[in-house]
């Protein structure tokens, strides 16, 4: 007699109750979750390097943050900011108007999700420039919504047969110098796009993650972002910076262009903000902010008080910067692993990241770098089978990301690490 176990039942659940087209990573099922840690419903522990896909920069259950909700539990959960001020969101946009990346004072407005996020900066840049085109990159990614599909630049996966699609987006190339475009390619077709496609006098904005995310993390380079500055203010266009991934620390600074030095004039972003609630929001130069009229920004959810909450908590533990510093630490700690274990396996053909958002990319051989995307699947098992969940990325789904926390201990890293090594050891393709 076959006896059938809750995770079993639940899968079954899942597969005649929720749609196909939402994809699963892992077929287990969460019962708690503490720091880097995680276990199932039938106790099997976990160490976390997805982070809800990068929600969850300060841990899962951090109790500063979960102390901070349930104090605002108790006080009330929703009044819609439009309807009535509450003081979360206000303090809230209060500090992170204070950490934008920019000299001019910013205003801020918060929403619900990333896709939320970018659409909003768009309509906002739409509205102060009253032009209407939108360039964005290859291999990026903006949402799901029907504007975030057509600016993400990685449309097999998520665009599939969605359209039509939003008019007046244009993609020029993202610098992926691995696999051949360099900073001088990549101008160089953004300067074509603009010669030949659409002229800059049309383009409202130019969005850019600083550093990808779906795409493969990959650093837009300091000369790149210097150059769109530049670009955006000879014409008049508003540069967005997509820091919905790679915002919040996860790169080693707060945002990550301020590694570049360079000065968005708005910044999207979500994820680790809320500390694991949903919250979302765009920052930028108050005068931009304020191109829309009364009523053109909002939603119901919006700031909600307990992301809000949530919000503060998170802010607070990034106060006096010892967790950015340890965050720097972790990434170092990474990249000299990855690096090693790069120079053992002939599979790995490159690593790269910014700070602890690292990534490495399989291929089939170095020299002709061709995607190995089932090697990353074998990864990915082979970590699950030794407790460790992974996520992939990329255009050709063969790079693996990290987004471990970043109050990971240096012995929960150890440990990570040597069930990461062991799974690439496990998993390396024939051919190497």
């Amino acid at each position: 007699m076959t006896v059938t176990t809750r995770t079993e039942d639940l899968l079954a659940l899942r597969r005649t109750e929720i749609p196909r087209g939402v994809s699963l990573a892992h077929p287990i099922v969460a019962a708690h979750a503490e720091g880097v840690r995680m276990w199932d419903i039938e106790g099997r522990e976990y160490h976390d390097w997805i982070g809800g896909i990068g929600v969850l920069n300060v841990g899962h259950s951090h109790p500063a943050v979960v102390a901070a909700v349930q104090e605002q539990l108790a006080a009330f959960t929703h009044t819609a900011f439009q309807v009535t001020l509450y003081e979360p969101y206000l303090r809230l946009a209060q500090r992170l108007n204070a950490r934008f990346p920019g000299s001019a004072p910013a205003k801020t407005l918060f929403l619900t999700t990333g896709a939320e996020a970018t659409e909003n900066a768009v309509k906002i840049a739409r509205a102060y420039t009253n032009r209407p085109a939108v360039i964005s990159f290859t291999h990026s990614f903006h949402g799901r919504t029907l504007l975030g599909m057509t600016m993400t630049g990685k449309k097999a996966y998520y665009a599939q047969n969605f359209g039509p699609f939003a008019p007046d987006v244009y993609h020029a190339p993202f610098p992926y110098e691995y696999r051949g475009t360099s900073v001088p390619a990549a101008l160089e077709g953004l300067h074509e796009l603009l010669r030949t496609t659409v002229d800059p006098s049309r383009v409202a904005a130019i969005i850019l993650e600083p550093v990808l995310g779906e795409g493969g993390f990959l650093p837009a380079p300091p000369e790149f972002l210097r150059a769109l500055r530049q670009l955006c203010d000879e014409h008049g266009i508003v540069f967005i910076a997509d820091e919905i991934q790679s915002g919040v620390g996860r790169t080693g600074q707060f945002w990550a262009i301020e590694a570049s030095g360079v000065q968005p004039d708005l910044l999207t972003f979500a994820k680790s903000i809320g500390g694991g609630l949903p919250i979302s929001g765009v920052t930028g130069r108050a005068d931009v902010m304020d191109a829309p009229a009364v009523g053109g920004l909002g939603g119901t959810y919006a700031g909600n008080p307990l992301a809000c909450a949530a919000g503060l908590a998170v802010l607070d533990l990034f106060e006096d910067g010892t967790l950015l510093a340890h965050a720097r630490h972790v990434g170092e700690r990474l990249h000299a692993a990855f690096t090693a274990l790069q120079a053992e396996v002939p599979g790995i053909g490159d690593v790269r990241g910014q700070g602890p958002m690292i990534a490495m990319e399989f291929v089939k051989d170095r020299g002709g770098r061709e995607p190995d995307p089932e090697l990353a699947t074998r990864v990915v098992e082979e970590a699950r089978a030794r407790g460790l969940l992974l996520l992939k990325a990329g255009m050709y789904a063969s790079v693996i990301r990290v987004l471990v926390p970043l109050t990971v201990s240096d012995d929960e890293l150890d440990e990570g690490l040597e069930r990461f090594a062991a799974a690439v050891r496990a998993a390396q393709s024939p051919l190497s």
